[in-house]
């Protein structure tokens, strides 16, 4: 997905994890260029106890973000446009706390 100058690779994690330690690598062969398919980062979506969702996000060299605005832009519109979630008002558990997301949907599902 793209989000203003930004792309990421976005992982539904609903079903399945990913195993912790496999993180890093994963995010720097996918985020590379030349020989990945190419991002600004990968965006994970997951379950979460303390909102409707979780985001994870890790850089291209692997290591991970407490937050990314154009991320978690792009992990809203994903959510709702798999229909993950059914509001356009989230609120995303992130390592930077909890953060709320109100989308402005222009269609109608």
């Amino acid at each position: 997905m793209h989000g203003i100058g930004n792309d990421f690779v976005m992982i539904n994690c609903m079903a399945t994890q990913i195993p912790e330690e496999k993180l890093p690598e994963l995010s720097r062969k996918l985020n590379d260029r030349k020989y990945g398919i190419g991002g600004d980062g990968i965006v994970l979506v997951l379950p979460s106890r303390t909102a409707e969702l979780q985001m994870r996000m890790f850089n291209p060299d692997g290591s991970e973000a407490e937050m990314c605005g154009n991320g978690i832009r792009c992990f809203a519109k994903y959510a709702y446009d798999r229909k993950i979630v059914d509001s356009k008002d989230l609120r995303i558990q992130t390592a930077a706390g909890v953060k709320s997301v109100k989308m402005n949907v222009n269609n109608k599902r």
